[in-house]
């Protein structure tokens, strides 16, 4: 559908064909009306890709597929700018509350105190003396292997199951016994 003559009845007639799936009337009714929205939701906020964001909201909301939408009504808006508005400005609002929301939780969040909890890995380099060395020298091959590649060249999981030939998860369950193994040892 091509609706050329303009006025409330022809906005009208293009959202009830966007509401049948017309396609060509729905990008009619983006050019003609995204921008004027985008124009008056920057009165209300400085942030244009929110703005941006709101918009291209607003009209996935209208493109919806149409068996969701019969109880809206979509069909019978006599005031498209009006109803576009009203969208928007709710849009805004609700996106507006969910950026404080966010900004708030992550207040809190960074203002949470950090605590460093040193790895088993971590640990051993810090106390890696004749003892820790030696002890190392008295796993069994796999376990050995693991360690060195991990905590002595500082490999990943996923670099040292690469290089060992072995899956990540062999990796990691011969790291924990080799830790295991290794507090026992240096307990001693």
């Amino acid at each position: 559908m091509t609706v050329e003559r303009r006025g409330a009845d022809a906005d009208a007639e293009l959202l009830g064909a966007v509401a049948e799936g017309d396609r060509e009337a729905f990008e009619e009714l983006f050019r003609r009306f995204a921008p004027w929205l985008r124009a008056r939701l920057r009165q209300r906020c400085a942030d244009p890709v929110l703005v941006d964001e709101v918009v291209q909201d607003v009209f996935v909301e209208v493109w919806r597929p149409r068996e969701r939408r019969p109880s809206r009504g979509l069909g019978q808006v006599t005031d498209v700018s009006g109803w576009l508005w009203r969208v928007g400005s709710r849009r805004l609002i609700d996106a507006r509350r969910g950026q404080e929301r966010r900004g708030r939780l992550l207040g809190r969040l960074t203002s949470l105190p950090r605590r460093h909890v040193d790895s088993a890995e971590e640990e051993l380099l810090a106390n890696l003396g004749d003892d820790a060395l030696a002890a190392v020298e008295l796993l069994p091959t796999e376990l050995k292997a693991v360690i060195r590649a991990t905590v002595l060249e500082g490999l990943t999981v996923q670099e040292a199951a690469e290089r060992l030939g072995v899956p990540t998860g062999t990796v990691k369950s011969r790291a924990s016994r080799a830790r295991h193994r290794l507090r026992e040892d240096l307990a001693r």
